[in-house]
């Protein structure tokens, strides 16, 4: 995604696929540092991490070499301080939402992804539950073992439902906040279980506002695309393009844009 006027108003400008930290070979020491501080803010959610609550031995291995960035990753959501934030502090729903957010980058897409995880923690336990996220073809297709995950539940991508768009906001409010600041409530409980998405604006002070559940079914809405090259043709200037849609079509536009290489760019009312 392009860092357009719309994405620094909706906050999600730093997110940029081109600012993806990543542990390329030869690595210097400022590059593990910068990766072990986006590790943390990541799997964190943005909460403040003080040095005595750091994984200093995994963060040894890792500058040894002795472990990837998924394997880093791993120990982070695998330690009591994660547990601690997350697991302990809210009910099991919230922590699932979280997990989505922190470990792959975006919003849950249906009631049967969060009944898979409540069964999953049951049967086998935390362990399993995080390692269910690291282990997943969608984490090692998206950021395989040398980056860090990254938030992109605001990017239009292959396999994305249209509503992951939307919930991405639900979790996500900004650069400048934190999982902390957001309580210990799960956001999208009433909106998955009514199976409905809720429309996203953007405030003053650049974080996305997401509304109630629903849009509003007797209104235009504005949809902003980029569209990206095609393979194999010539290579061209992107080009910005805005369709008026009705609500009860909006759903059928958002996956007409997705599958012809676009890319949602902005979605408000007319």
């Amino acid at each position: 995604m392009a860092v357009t006027t719309a994405a620094g108003r909706l906050g999600v400008s730093p997110y940029n696929e081109s600012m993806r930290i990543e542990l390329r070979p030869n690595w210097a020491e400022g590059d593990v540092e910068a990766v072990i501080r986006a590790a943390y803010r990541q799997v964190f959610g943005n909460q403040y991490i003080m040095a005595s609550e750091r994984n200093t031995s995994a963060e040894s291995l890792l500058r040894q070499g002795d472990i990837s960035v998924r394997d880093f990753v791993r120990a982070l959501a695998l330690s009591d301080l994660y547990r601690d934030k997350f697991f302990l502090s809210g009910p099991q729903n919230r922590f699932i939402e979280l997990n989505y957010k922190n470990l792959l980058g975006r919003a849950p897409y249906g009631q049967d992804e969060i009944a898979f995880h409540t069964d999953l923690y049951n049967t086998y336990g935390y362990a399993a539950e995080i390692n269910s996220y690291l282990d997943s073809q969608e984490y090692r297709d998206n950021f395989g073992d040398n980056v860090v995950p990254s938030y992109r539940g605001h990017l239009t991508q292959r396999s994305q439902k249209t509503v992951g768009f939307t919930r991405f906001f639900q979790l996500y409010r900004g650069y400048g906040t934190s999982d902390r600041a957001q309580g210990a409530r799960a956001r999208l409980v009433s909106e998955i279980a009514k199976n409905s998405a809720s429309p996203v604006g953007s405030g003053a002070t650049g974080a996305a506002i997401v509304g109630g559940s629903g849009g509003d079914r007797e209104k235009l809405y504005r949809v902003r695309v980029t569209q990206s090259a095609v393979a194999g043709r010539p290579q061209v200037r992107r080009t910005c393009t805005e369709f008026l849609v009705p609500y009860e079509q909006l759903s059928r536009k958002l996956q007409q844009v997705n599958r012809t290489g676009g890319r949602v760019t902005k979605v408000d009312l007319a």
